[in-house]
């Protein structure tokens, strides 16, 4: 947890402070000086008596009592330097930038632990190491640049990189973003972006702290710590965007069932931010131009006004929008008529509201003014203006800066004329506003924000099922895939109906049982994993004859160690899935089944437990929806029964954490009913 003496120290020793500023040492002491910092700040460097001015000490054992110690020293000496600041100069608060501890080798590692371990054992608190450092308004602990000027209510960034951060500094202030506290957590030790995140939500005061807080994660240490203290900010007002670096989807190349290969790291990842109201990123554009919108005022509705007189821009920011769920409405009527008749000939109020390249000020400002108070159905408008170079665009972003104040209905500026209005822009910006200087970059960033659901409630209710049974199953049963008569019992206990089966290695064992069920029937073969891709799935079995003869053909196929008979069902393939990533909980899927879901890759992803609502926004979010919904005069799915399955498989895995990969494909659905047909359960205790 954050402190007192990092947040507001007193007083601040930089170990290996230097006259030289092109060495991180000397530039974290300049950039302390140049932020004017209040408290006593000393230097330890045994080569100087004075750094920029500043009292140099020869040792640490020297130097006085010290809230903060900030560390520009090489690896191998910073164990020892810590532990004298810790038990003699009553340090409470560390900052590493020095480089060399776990991201390099297991001595680094081993380092870093015992530092942790000394910081611990004085209730501290370390960032880093490998880190740039921290900014905030009290004191500018990097050792980098640039250094934006503290605004309060600007964005909180916490990375895992200082590189990045640094990046999304220089881009944010070319685009009018504003910063208040930067922290760069570097290996996160001690320290990781949870952990800062936990203090921001329990001392949030929201008349004084920044509402906007960005993350840049290398890595979720606390999936769960992220979870609760995100969507604690978001319900007290803050609005939270992040990029999680590293989720791909090579670590699930060696799964072994469709919902293995579908679930990777960033679909679970996706799905925690979803579930914590956080808006989700790919790139430091997209985290930026989502802080940017976060800067403006809230969209409330998905209509959109383009104002512009860039036609072939209009249109690139109208196809984003759509294609992220937001709309671009005609408008027309008397009112739209009145409009037309304030704008050149040839402009357009269709929307996108076209009014030329020759299109003034004061139309601008005319046009603000019907989307603002005649338009009702107009939930927010994007103004894209920029300049041809022939004549001072300033007019028109004086009135536009005006109308981002006054209106009630939010404006987003697109002023891509980063040359030839460079002047205007700037002035624009100075005025406290911000720009997004390429229209789909917008329109995409204003479909994520607008798409992010708010957090999800914290307590979810899931039907109820045989708990004790389900343990008794699970506790009795090997690793790895459960048996088709023990998958069978862990569905029926999880109230999940499932298509009656015979599974027999001996032909005369299944032909003495067959005629249990009715013809036709399906024939599968038992051990391969994917049965389609060695034709182990015969369907339309009509007689006995034909179950003798598949039989052995069936188990002729490598890795044959039995075949299943199941009835012949019919109804619309549907699949849902769970996979277990290390320290999160269980991910929820649901999509359509069969060949569909390596085909289509169309499927939807939350985080257990998974209240009714969530489920409901997983099967309605698919791109399928309409097969599930019914069309055409085809039967559709009862969406009642399909949710409670995905609610009732979210209760299993509650009940059984060892469940780490299961795959029902296919279930089958029809309006009175839907059947799980083929389960694997995979478990790991």
């Amino acid at each position: 947890m954050l402190n007192e003496q990092l947040i507001n120290p007193d007083s601040i020793v930089i170990i290996g402070g230097s006259n030289d500023i092109k060495k991180p040492g000397g530039k974290i002491v300049k950039n302390i000086l140049d932020g004017n910092y209040k408290g006593r700040l000393s230097v330890v460097n045994p080569k100087e008596k004075e750094v920029q001015g500043i009292e140099s000490f020869s040792s640490v054992a020297t130097i006085p009592k010290t809230d903060l110690a900030i560390l520009a020293i090489s690896a191998k000496y910073c164990l020892e330097t810590i532990t004298v600041l810790a038990k003699e100069k009553g340090t409470k608060a560390f900052i590493i930038i020095s480089a060399g501890f776990s991201e390099t080798n297991d001595l680094g590692s081993n380092l870093e632990e015992e530092i942790v371990k000394v910081v611990n054992s004085v209730g501290g608190c370390l960032i880093g190491p490998n880190c740039i450092g921290v900014l905030n308004k009290n004191y500018n602990g990097v050792f980098t640049l640039p250094i934006p000027k503290f605004h309060a209510k600007g964005c909180d960034l916490i990375s895992s990189s200082g590189a990045t951060a640094v990046f999304l500094m220089e881009a944010g202030i070319s685009l009018g973003v504003k910063f208040a506290n930067v922290y760069s957590i570097g290996n996160g030790a001690q320290t990781c972006v949870e952990d800062v995140l936990e203090y921001m939500d329990i001392n949030y005061n929201k008349e004084t702290d920044s509402a906007i807080k960005l993350l840049y994660l290398e890595s979720i240490s606390n999936p769960k710590k992220l979870l609760k203290h995100a969507a604690s900010l978001i319900n007290k007002g803050a609005r939270i965007a992040a990029i999680k670096a590293g989720s791909t989807a090579d670590g699930s190349r060696a799964a072994t069932s469709h919902t293995g290969a579908i679930a990777s790291s960033d679909v679970t990842v996706r799905a925690l931010f979803k579930k914590a109201g956080i808006v989700y990123c790919t790139s430091r554009e997209e985290l930026l131009s989502v802080a940017s919108v976060f800067n403006y005022k809230k969209v409330n509705g998905k209509n959109i006004a383009i104002i512009t007189h860039a036609g072939g821009s209009a249109v690139m920011l109208a196809d984003e929008l759509s294609k992220g769920g937001l709309k671009v409405p005609s408008i027309g009527g008397a009112d739209a008529d009145k409009l037309e008749s304030f704008l050149y000939p040839g402009s357009s109020v269709s929307n996108p509201i076209d009014f030329l390249a020759t299109g003034t000020a004061e139309q601008l400002g005319i046009i603000i003014d019907y989307c603002e108070h005649k338009f009702d159905f107009i939930d927010a408008m994007v103004v894209v203006f920029g300049s041809p170079g022939l004549f001072d665009v300033e007019n028109v972003y004086n009135v536009l800066s005006v109308k981002l104040d006054v209106c009630k209905k939010p404006i987003f500026p697109v002023l891509p004329s980063v040359i030839n209005a460079r002047k205007e822009i700037q002035t624009f910006l100075d005025k406290g506003n911000i720009n997004f200087p390429d229209e789909v970059l917008l329109g995409k960033a204003l479909s994520q924000v607008y798409k992010t659901p708010i957090p999800t409630e914290s307590k979810v209710i899931l039907p109820s099922i045989e708990n004790q049974k389900i343990r008794s199953i699970i506790e009795n049963a090997n690793d790895g895939y459960l048996t088709p008569e023990i998958t069978s019992l862990l569905m029926e206990s999880a109230g999940i109906s499932i298509v009656k089966e015979i599974v027999e290695s001996s032909k005369e064992e299944l032909l003495s049982k067959v005629t249990s069920i009715s013809f036709p029937l399906v024939m599968k073969v038992v051990g391969p994993l994917h049965k389609s891709d060695v034709q182990g799935v015969l369907l339309n079995i009509k007689n006995i004859e034909e179950v003798r003869v598949n039989f052995d053909k069936l188990m002729k196929i490598n890795g044959a160690t039995g075949v299943m008979v199941q009835p012949m069902l019919s109804g619309l393939e549907l699949f849902v899935g769970v996979k277990k990533e290390p320290s999160f909980n269980h991910t929820i899927l649901c999509g359509l089944g069969g060949i569909y879901i390596e085909v289509l890759n169309d499927v939807a992803a939350g985080l257990s437990p998974i209240s009714k609502q969530e489920a409901e926004k997983m099967i309605t979010s698919l791109r399928g929806y309409n097969l599930i919904k019914g069309t055409r005069g085809k039967e559709g799915v009862n969406e009642t029964f399909f949710v409670e399955i995905i609610q009732r498989l979210s209760a299993l895995v509650e009940v059984a954490p060892e469940i780490i990969e299961m795959d029902i494909n296919p279930l089958l659905g029809t309006e009175k009913h839907i059947t799980a047909v083929d389960v694997r359960v995979r478990i790991e205790k």
